[in-house]
């Protein structure tokens, strides 16, 4: 298990077409929630759910790890900076309970930010990964079958000016994590099925992998 960040912050709808796909419209500025500590769980304790909160989906985010502070920089280039390591994260979501949650006008929190909803692989050094941030390429496959091929390059919004807005609103401390959103192809999770990351590197791809309970 990992250290645990103050907070995770989490970008929702960054990729057009997973907005699209939930008949969400394209937002005109970042749209940020919170997952608190308590929300990480280790990714070789896989994932479950109480069924009574109806169905899971996956969403495949690069994951960024902040290593000095950064806090009210308008600098999308030095708001880069402050990135110290990168990895995959899965964003857990209680779809059925959040479509309702947006129904009643009521936050997402119930269905974002409960207890085992993020689950980061381990972290890889940002200099191993990274050569241009509009060029990180990363995949999910269920059971070998591919289903979110994430591109940076196809953000609404890329990190840099991601990062400089988010530090607007949430001062970020070392050790804090900013998950960038999710590509298409969400869908629900199954009991039994496997899922596979993969983070291209410039050297080598970064590989992971979980199940579902």
């Amino acid at each position: 298990m990992q250290s645990r960040p103050s907070k995770i912050v989490c970008v929702g709808r960054s990729y057009a077409d997973h907005a699209k796909e939930l008949g969400n419209a394209i937002p005109d500025r970042p749209v940020l929630f919170m997952k608190p500590p308590s929300a990480l769980t280790a990714l070789e304790q896989g994932i479950s759910w109480n069924p009574v909160w109806g169905s899971c989906h996956y969403e495949c985010e690069l994951s960024l790890r902040i290593d000095r502070p950064l806090s009210a920089e308008t600098d999308p280039l030095k708001a880069l900076e402050a990135v110290g390591a990168v990895t995959l994260g899965l964003d857990l979501t209680l779809r059925d309970l959040q479509d309702d949650l947006k129904k009643k006008g009521q936050p997402w929190e119930r269905a974002k930010a409960y207890d085992g909803s993020c689950i980061l692989a381990d972290w890889v050094d940002v200099q191993e990964v990274v050569q241009d941030w509009k060029d990180v390429h990363y995949t999910l496959h269920v059971n070998d079958e591919l289903r979110q091929n994430g591109d940076t390059a196809l953000l609404i919004f890329d990190v840099g000016t991601l990062l400089a807005d988010i530090s607007q609103v949430f001062s970020l401390e070392a050790g804090d994590v900013v998950m960038t959103g999710t590509p298409a192809g969400v869908a629900a999770l199954q009991s039994g099925e496997q899922l596979k990351m993969t983070l291209k590197g410039k050297n080598q791809d970064y590989i992971w992998t979980t199940f579902v309970k």
